[in-house]
């Protein structure tokens, strides 16, 4: 009878055991400021990146427009 006791009482300390570990495993802790502070970079890259392409864009457009009417008035002369 002792030993039923003592197999018993093993296997629930066992079970807490397991338990109270996690079963090994890891949660790593995340900064949620760094996080906010990334998106907000990123953000703000973006949309300075499409404002300097479409200054870009409507520069090239300007100077094709000069070039096309350069070669017209050369071509009539």
């Amino acid at each position: 009878m002792k030993n039923v006791i003592k197999i018993g009482f093993l296997a629930l300390s066992f079970g807490i055991f397991a338990v109270a570990c996690g079963g090994g495993a890891k949660t790593e802790a995340t900064d949620s400021t760094a996080t906010a502070a990334s998106s907000t970079i990123d953000s703000a890259a973006n949309a300075a990146t499409s404002t300097v392409d479409s200054v870009a864009n409507a520069a090239k457009a300007t100077v094709d427009s000069a070039a096309k009417t350069i070669d017209s008035a050369a071509a009539k002369h």
